[in-house]
């Protein structure tokens, strides 16, 4: 047993990837370099969880089949990773019942956390405001956050630290409440795009994210017995260029030294061993609804064989469009409400990913009903072709603020959905 803190408390893990398909090979990368990080500090197997689609290492696309790399020319981090929940076992309601303790669903490993006990989150995926994305289901900020605060309300935990990588991820967090012991660090701002980086040649694929990369490298190179959440906070700050780090949650857990939940301190690791890779420049930076764009255009310039490079310019026209068509299917919407007179005439839409917005997320629970009609009547964003319909919620997160019905809203998408819907 791994004592996480002089109260004799477990250290506890959960790492989850959201997304399936090559296109988000990182996700998976990602949840693979932060389990090998764990595993070298000493958190035991059985006190860590991981979550991951796992369709990339054999995948066709893989020219180096068994290898999943999370910088360019580095090491291999799938190597011996755990495989806790893997396919559609990858789900929100898992999601939320393992970090819960919950095994009521048959689940085999849970979070068996107890009050002394420290809890460390980690998700990495597409998102939006309010919103989280796994393969086939939503993780609502409404349902992460009543989880928590209930778990809290359990003694289920003594300290736990959550981030979170994805657009809009601060979204997630800022409804963390005040009077509990929970941290959050989120990749951007509510509203903010979040970032891939290094876009692999060869593998055609974005091998990881500014923000990961960031905090994964500073967790390798510092002493963990000394170095806090706080000054891997400033540290990411000054680092995470792309996009806007944010802290949500009790700011006096960030005051933790970062081994007290990731280092066990029986553990006869050297923490100058832990380093996986090497520090280098972050290169193409991409915001992450242009990510399947930029993948296709490397694919083209690469393609020497003229069928085959038709075939690629064609996939990129139709997902333009598919884009085109979800951006018009949503402002229709809007201009439904409007000409109903239901949105007042002095709220000003703002487009997604405004980093400064003049609306704050309230609104939770609207939110989420609105958007699962959304996605249940319009476009799907689990199906890879639609992904790009998350980039929308924004919209759909200034309607609910705004005061209109969410049955209004929900009627709106229904009558617009018999013109857009594929």
């Amino acid at each position: 047993m791994s004592e996480g803190n002089s109260k004799s408390g477990k250290q506890w893990v959960l790492l989850a990837a959201g997304s399936k398909g090559w296109d988000n090979y990182r996700h998976q990368a990602n949840v693979c370099h932060a389990y090998q990080i764990v595993h070298k500090t000493g958190i035991p197997d059985e006190q860590i969880v991981v979550m991951m689609y796992d369709d990339i290492v054999d995948n066709i696309q893989n020219p180096h089949k068994g290898e999943i790399i999370n910088i360019p020319d580095g090491p291999n981090v799938y190597k011996g990773v755990l495989k806790d929940y893997t396919g559609k076992d990858v789900s929100s309601e898992n999601f939320l019942a393992i970090l819960s303790g919950n095994k009521q669903n048959g689940l085999r490993k849970v979070i068996k956390s107890g009050k002394k006990d420290t809890i460390f989150v980690y998700l990495s995926d597409h998102g939006n405001v309010g919103i989280f994305a796994f393969p086939h289901s939503t993780l609502y900020a409404a349902d992460l956050i009543d989880t928590v605060t209930e778990m809290a309300k359990n003694n289920q935990f003594a300290k736990m630290v959550i981030y979170i990588s994805s657009c809009c991820s601060g979204s997630m967090l800022s409804g963390l409440p005040g009077n509990v012991e929970v941290y959050g660090v989120s990749s951007c701002q509510p509203h903010e795009s979040s970032c891939a980086c290094f876009l692999d040649s060869t593998r055609h694929t974005y091998l990881n994210d500014e923000f990961s990369y960031n905090w994964m490298l500073h967790t390798e190179k510092n002493i963990l017995k000394k170095t806090t959440f706080h000054d891997q906070f400033i540290y990411l700050k000054q680092k995470v260029e792309s996009s806007t780090s944010c802290e949500y949650g009790e700011k006096e857990v960030s005051l933790q030294p970062i081994g007290t939940f990731l280092l066990n301190p029986t553990s006869s690791v050297r923490e100058a061993d832990l380093a996986s890779f090497r520090e280098i420049k972050v290169t193409h930076v991409t915001p992450t609804h242009d990510v399947p764009l930029k993948i296709l255009e490397s694919k083209i310039q690469a393609e020497t064989d003229s069928r085959k490079k038709n075939s690629l310019k064609r996939q990129h026209e139709e997902l333009q469009a598919n884009q085109n068509k979800i951006t018009e299917a949503v402002a229709e919407i809007h201009k439904l409400l409007k000409e109903s007179g239901l949105v007042a005439g002095g709220c000003q839409l703002q487009q997604p990913h405004v980093s400064s917005p003049s609306f704050s997320l309230t609104r939770v629970r609207e939110l989420k009903d609105v958007a699962e009609h959304f996605r249940m009547t319009c476009f799907n964003w689990h199906d890879e072709e639609f992904e790009f319909a998350l980039s929308q919620m924004d919209i759909f997160a200034q309607l609910c603020e705004w005061g209109v019905t969410t049955q209004s809203i929900k009627d709106a998408i229904t009558i617009v959905s018999s013109r857009f819907k594929p």
